[in-house]
């Protein structure tokens, strides 16, 4: 039954009296850290997919870039089906396990198998089949990978409905995330020294190709470990169940007709076109602008560790200023930190190039640690506005379709930047012409500035605060009491 009826005069409390409550609410750091386990295997693999897999398929299996965006892209339309279709049943399962953590645990072998193919192309493959093994691998992973993303986020944000906890929650959940994309440099550190060492044998990258393998199957066993332990340590609210929309008409249209989630989602996809650019040209720029390909993972590590470290400072910022203008501020610090990146392609010292990424992106790793600890919480806190206005919690829902958005936008500027790099002369494992480093930097920097700009100014009209929030929550705890 749908309802949206505010609180009557008897159970009214001030919202002052209603957040000093909530803050007293705390979750557990075991199951803190049981919820982020499973962003380490997550962070590494969707880091090797976003920055190496690319450059490996043009690079090493001699794949032309604008084929590679258009693979790409449609992995993201084929997540037009996927992300929307867990996220509903995953809203109605019942099941002993839960809503949840059923399909996390459905997702160990079926991930697993799709992110081993991804470095596994047999040798033995002609021109048109490595094209057909490629698209079937990544299409496949991206479509399986909601199988465990949708649920794990949407599990966040029923672990705890404290306006602030959800926040720690998510923050460890990112530091894992983060901690798993370093692991991977790692791994990109290795991929890139075997490359360079049989850059001018003709065996077909053997070497690189056995490594790369390797390490996949090592995130095959990852993956089975920290999902397990996130299924067995966690539990799930069973107020919650059975309570999804009757179909995924109406579940999507209650997204939709939710006023901030409606602007989330706008927010969410113009940012992720200008974030996108990032991930899919940072081992080019840093290899053909910046002239430093060795360093590319040390320039990434530069990012990530802000990224990581900088979580627990967050927190208490949240408290004090508010999700809300701690998150714009994040997204001020992104553009503005990648919008310098412009200056690589015009400055002619490496030594300059070399300190201004390194500087620059210390600072947009600084503001990635605060969007990857505010946003999922701000997200959780618009799912409780739903369950107000509709009397339904569709966790699963929302999360596939801001899950599905970010896809769609690093979808489309895959697509751009493929063609971009075809159009402008691009030649692999050769000096680039200044075209092609200036539209590099253009994608990389003046993408993410505009974009970014804009999302600050869109979000500025979010008005789902603390205040607002826990009014929310005293409604439907009101409810709760209700015969």
């Amino acid at each position: 039954m749908r309802r949206g009826r505010n609180l009557d005069a008897k159970d009214r409390q001030s919202v002052s009296e209603a957040i000093a409550q909530q803050r007293t609410e705390t979750v557990s750091w075991p199951t803190v850290f049981a919820y982020g386990a499973p962003g380490v295997v997550m962070g590494y693999m969707y880091l090797l997919m976003s920055l190496y897999v690319m450059k490996f398929s043009t690079d090493v299996l001699l794949i032309a870039p604008a084929v590679m965006g258009v693979i790409f892209s449609i992995s993201r339309i084929w997540d037009a089906v996927s992300d929307p279709l867990v996220g509903y049943l995953s809203d109605r399962t019942r099941s002993r396990l839960g809503r949840r953590r059923s399909w996390m645990l459905a997702s160990i072998p079926v991930i697993g198998l799709s992110f081993l193919m991804v470095f596994a192309p047999p040798v033995t493959l002609g021109e048109t089949g490595v094209i057909v093994w490629m698209a079937v691998a990544i299409i496949g992973f991206y479509g399986l990978a909601s199988v465990l993303f949708v649920p794990h986020m949407s599990l966040g944000a029923e672990i705890s409905i404290n306006y602030h906890e959800r926040s720690r929650l998510f923050g460890m959940r990112h530091m894992f995330y983060t901690f798993g994309s370093i692991l991977a440099l790692i791994s990109m550190q290795i991929f890139i020294s075997a490359e360079a060492a049989q850059a001018s044998e003709s065996d077909g990258h053997a070497l690189l190709r056995a490594t790369v393998f390797d390490h996949a199957a090592i995130a095959g066993i990852v993956l089975t470990i920290v999902v397990c332990l996130a299924v067995a340590g966690l539990r799930e609210r069973p107020e919650f169940s059975g309570r999804a929309a009757g179909s995924p008409w109406q579940a999507y249209s209650d997204v939709w007709r939710n006023r901030h989630a409606r602007l989330l989602i706008i927010v969410t996809f113009i940012e992720n076109i200008g974030s996108a650019a990032i991930g899919a040209l940072t081992l080019y720029v840093t290899q053909y602008v910046v002239g430093t390909p060795q360093l590319a993972p040390a320039i990434i590590l530069a990012y990530m560790i802000p990224s990581t470290i900088s979580v627990p400072m967050w927190l208490p910022l949240s408290r004090r200023f508010g999700k809300k203008r701690l998150w714009m501020f994040s997204m001020a610090l992104t553009g503005l930190s990648f919008g310098g990146m412009v200056s690589l392609a015009f400055v002619d010292s490496q030594d300059a190039r070399v300190w201004i990424i390194f500087v620059l992106a210390a600072f947009a790793g600084l503001a990635a640690g605060c969007g990857g600890t505010i946003g999922p919480s701000v997200q959780s806190d618009v799912i409780d506005f739903d369950e107000h206005e509709t009397g339904e919690r569709k966790e699963g829902s929302y999360f596939a379709a801001w899950n599905f958005v970010y896809k769609s936008a690093y979808g489309v500027m895959l697509l751009m930047t493929g063609f971009v790099l075809q159009l402008t002369g691009f030649v692999p494992n050769a000096e680039q012409t200044q075209l092609v480093k200036v539209a590099m930097v253009g994608l990389y920097g003046a993408m993410p500035l505009l974009c970014y700009g804009i999302g600050v100014l869109l979000f500025s009209r979010f008005r789902l605060d603390e205040a607002e929030h826990a009014r929310i929550r005293a409604v439907l705890d009101s409810r709760a009491r209700e015969p």
